[in-house]
């Protein structure tokens, strides 16, 4: 829990009370951009980016706003933001609707039990466009419309997408259940 004394003096512009809240909200941010980002330096990059816009706007904070979710939303907000300047990024996909959707219920209930290292490393499978909009709807919980509005895309493409990682997350769990692995907290 981050200290009301100590956000004051981030807003003074005080470097050891800079250096310290980054410390103390390092494990939120990198949490939160290792699941958009497939390496650990774009991670590490977007998440300083993050850093940046809460130091910079930790005086229009309102006080009777929870911290740690202010800035949960500004990470995913940059996030989002990064998406948007850097279309390279995103892999051209058919927008085909995947014809097996069946089991997607049995992939959620999983995945609540999937150790987060574990769910991770399955989740970068998953091509970055399908596993962002995938990020914001199931983890984050964006609605499609939500989705659509931060990132230019469509809902039925939102939905699309979702649909498809779901369906790459099947496969490979289906794939790791046959070599017997096991990613489930006993």
């Amino acid at each position: 829990m981050v200290r009301d004394a100590l956000i004051a003096d981030c807003i003074r512009g005080e470097p050891r009370a800079e250096e310290e809240l980054y410390r103390a909200l390092h494990p939120l941010m990198m949490s939160i951009c290792t699941r958009y980002e497939r390496n650990r330096q774009d991670a590490a990059a977007r998440m300083n980016q993050g850093f940046l816009k809460v130091l910079r706007n930790l005086h229009k904070r309102k006080p009777d706003v929870p911290f740690e979710p202010w800035v949960r939303r500004i990470m995913i907000n940059t996030v989002i933001d990064g998406f948007r300047k850097d279309r390279s990024r995103r892999t051209t996909e058919t927008l085909d609707m995947p014809e097996d959707t069946t089991g997607s219920s049995d992939v959620n209930e999983y995945l609540q039990h999937m150790e987060a290292e574990a769910f991770a490393d399955l989740l970068h499978r998953v091509p970055p466009m399908s596993r962002n909009v995938f990020n914001l709807f199931a983890i984050d919980g964006f609605s499609h419309a939500e989705i659509a509005g931060q990132l230019g895309i469509s809902e039925g493409t939102s939905k699309w997408h979702v649909a498809h990682a779901r369906t790459i997350l099947q496969r490979a769990i289906a794939q790791l259940a046959l070599n017997n692995v096991h990613l489930v907290k006993p």
